[in-house]
């Protein structure tokens, strides 16, 4: 018997956050019931990615699903697996596409299954980078973890309950790492972080800015190695790890590790097919690819960042969120002759661990100019960065914000004003955004 063939008007790869903030558009816009599908590897609806490093690994209260399905995360209606099936959208879970061949519009599974669509959108994200890809010595061992998706969480939680108050290795300074090693302490780990770089997040943060995440970390008990990397791992006769090597020669023990290095975008399905730039799939500012009826959305999309007039590529939810609402308004007004305005994007990346939070807008090139007061150990918690460049305000960085305030240094970096006396906008500080 020949693998079922199914045929689609329209099909979304991928489940993630960007795969359901499309969906919920596609469901605002007007959707026929049989005509839309979301294929996914993963068994469960889309959800909100960003409660995995944060809410899930909570000691109480712990976030779990149904709970943070999209489109939670930006106060939207939580798109449970009925609310598909009452739009007639079908949900194809469990299902890895393994060939994509664009031009007879045709997606293979992995079981040898085939759909047929006539518009297709990219939304696959990123894969982990994992240290077994680097032939990293011992790095196969038991509990040596990464965190992308669910079931990844899922390994983690089991392991902080087998290694209740155990030592954990978090192995990388970004994102993954901070929200992790903040998120292991409240569960009364002993955490050490690692990470090659001379300060942490070196992406976005400045000295200055890191100053006071390592500080407050620090003072929270969390121990700090910087300058070098993981280069093994010893692991006892079942294959548990034990201890992380250092390339300093160091060795610190660990009952659990946490690799958060990067993420790479899901794209070589693609590769040949479509036009590619900067290690993305290149789009228009309407997520329209190369190949006519093929978007991209999300990490995999390199697009027209208008305000900079440069191409770029962002993985942030705040962008797979807002990119995905963009493609369909812009396929569904394809459809009736109309047009949609260009995708108009101001850069935005925010976190939050223990008591902290900070939110960045626009970009960080530049001279950077510190604000506030970034000691660790003050009790107000609030400074910031502005960055200036050509005689112009381009981003904005602020830790402890209110609403109010977040929403003024949004306003700055979008409208880049101009910027006379850079020590003068040191000491205005906060100021010089609210006036804006």
């Amino acid at each position: 018997m020949a693998a079922e063939a199914k045929h689609f008007k329209y099909v979304i790869l991928g489940g993630g956050v960007a795969a359901g903030y499309a969906a919920r558009e596609f469901g605002k816009q007007g959707v026929n019931p049989g005509e839309l599908a979301i294929i996914s590897k993963e068994p469960v609806a889309p959800y909100e990615r960003p409660a995995l490093s944060k809410g899930y690994l909570f000691p109480e209260n712990a976030a779990r699903l149904p709970g943070f399905h999209t489109c939670v995360g930006s106060g939207g209606e939580r798109l449970l697996p009925e609310w598909y099936s009452e739009k007639g959208i079908e949900l194809i879970l469990s299902t890895e596409i393994v060939k994509a061949d664009l031009a007879s519009k045709t997606l293979t599974s992995a079981a040898g299954a085939t759909f047929t669509y006539e518009t297709l959108l990219i939304a696959t994200g990123s894969s982990v980078i994992k240290l077994t890809d680097y032939g990293v010595q011992g790095a196969e061992s038991n509990n040596i973890l990464y965190l992308r998706d669910i079931a990844d969480a899922d390994k983690l939680v089991a392991a902080m309950q087998a290694k209740k108050d155990g030592k954990v290795v978090i192995v990388g300074g970004g994102y993954i790492g901070l929200e992790l090693s903040a998120a292991l302490k409240m569960n009364n780990f002993d955490v050490t972080m690692v990470y090659p770089e001379p300060w942490c997040m070196p992406r976005l943060f400045t000295s200055g800015i890191a100053h006071f995440y390592e500080g407050y970390y620090s003072n929270k008990g969390i121990k700090i190695v910087k300058g070098t990397v993981a280069a093994g791992f010893e692991a006892d006769a079942n294959g548990d790890v034990t201890a992380v090597k250092l390339k300093d020669g160091r060795v610190l023990e660990a009952d659990i590790v946490v690799v958060g290095v990067g993420g790479r975008p899901l794209t070589a399905l693609f590769k040949g097919q479509v036009a590619d730039e900067k290690g993305g799939l290149k789009t228009d500012a309407f997520f329209e690819t190369s190949v006519p009826g093929v978007y991209a959305i999300g990490d995999v999309a390199t697009f027209p960042l208008k305000l900079y007039n440069e191409q770029r590529r962002v993985e942030h939810v705040d962008h797979a969120r807002k990119s995905a609402e963009q493609a369909v308004q812009a396929i569904k007004a394809k459809e009736s002759g109309e047009s949609v305005p260009e995708y108009d994007y101001l850069p935005y990346f925010y976190s939050r661990s223990f008591d902290i939070a900070w939110q960045f807008y626009g970009d960080n090139v530049g001279d950077d100019v510190l604000f506030g007061d970034n000691n660790p150990a003050s009790a107000n918690h609030k400074f910031g960065s502005y960055w200036v460049k050509d005689g112009k305000v381009v981003g904005v960085f602020l830790e402890g914000g209110s609403a109010e305030e977040n929403q003024a240094i949004a306003r700055v970096a979008r409208a880049q004003p101009a910027v006379a006396d850079v020590e003068a906008l040191k000491t205005e500080g906060l100021e010089f955004a609210t006036k804006i």
